[in-house]
């Protein structure tokens, strides 16, 4: 029973040796064996390896792949023009020296960022400060980013660090003179409105004058066409008149007098103070006057 204790002991003593002195390397990564402080090697081929058990040697995995070095931060920066403005960068770089990597920034990748990210942002403010805003946004675009890279490739030796690509991902102008700018275009816009308004507005006068002018003409053309019609009618009727009373002036008369009647007692609610005897109510005062009228003409 010892036995097959110790045995068993041992074996997860073997296991547990082996364990700690065999380790993978992906093709992804590299492999950096050092003991006490001291790189001793640099594996870069994939594969199972062998090594001592710590604390004899231990091994760090440094990814090998492109990495993605994002702007942290949005920093105004001025042009030669005195203008400022906001560039959002990024830099893909990769581990090319594992030993001088694991020397000046360790194991850890974020270590090696944060000392990149302000020498990045340094180089972006020499390079846009010698150019105007037309050239980083359109002209200059590429030489930008190609002047900032080569001036990393010096600094990315330092940290054992290749840089594969700097871009820049936008460019903006900073609050205040976007704000500034956005005003100015508002003021711009509201200029053009009023003039377009003012515009309208006189030519609405134009077309209303216009329209009154026209309707003047066209109502006095038809006044004095309806009155150049009345006036030959007024003139017919009174050749009518003048031929039909012609032929009988005392019923011309009378028929006067009948006018003259109807106009006066036109409504009922009038009063007249009127002598009876007088020569208004003579067609009124009896048919003797009518009757002696109308029979004194058969007797001629």
């Amino acid at each position: 029973m010892n036995r097959i204790a110790s045995i068993a002991v041992g074996a997860l003593i073997a296991f547990m040796l082996a364990s700690s002195m065999l380790f993978i390397v992906d093709q992804r990564q590299f492999a950096v064996v050092y003991a006490l402080g001291e790189i001793k090697e640099v594996i870069t081929e994939p594969g199972l390896k062998v090594k001592l058990p710590p604390p004899l040697q231990n091994a760090v995995l440094l990814d090998r792949r492109v990495q993605t070095l994002d702007s942290p931060e949005s920093r105004p920066i001025f042009t030669a023009e005195k203008k400022s403005l906001v560039i959002d960068w990024l830099v893909k770089w990769r581990v090319a020296e594992p030993r001088q990597f694991i020397r000046n920034n360790g194991s850890d990748m974020r270590n090696v960022e944060n000392r990149l990210s302000p020498i990045v942002q340094a180089a972006f403010n020499e390079e846009v400060t010698k150019r105007t805003v037309l050239a980083v946004l359109s002209t200059e675009r590429e030489k930008v980013m190609n002047d900032v890279r080569k001036r990393l490739e010096d600094e990315a030796k330092q940290f054992g660090i290749e840089v594969v690509d700097v871009r820049i991902k936008r460019v903006d102008f900073s609050a205040n003179i976007t704000d500034s700018v956005y005003n100015r275009m508002k003021s711009e816009r509201l200029r053009v409105a009023n003039e377009l308004r003012s515009t309208g507005g006189a030519d609405a006068e134009k077309i209303k004058a216009d329209a009154d002018r026209q309707r003047e003409v066209i109502v006095a053309e038809a006044y004095r066409d309806a009155q150049k019609i009345k006036g030959e009618g007024d003139a017919k009727a009174s050749a009518l008149y003048a031929e039909a009373f012609g032929r009988d002036p005392q019923f011309a008369q009378f028929y006067r007098q009948l006018e003259a009647y109807r106009s006066t007692f036109r409504n009922k609610s009038d009063v007249m103070v009127v002598d009876p005897s007088s020569d208004f109510f003579k067609a009124m005062r009896g048919s003797g006057a009518a009757g002696g009228a109308a029979t004194s003409g058969p007797r001629k």
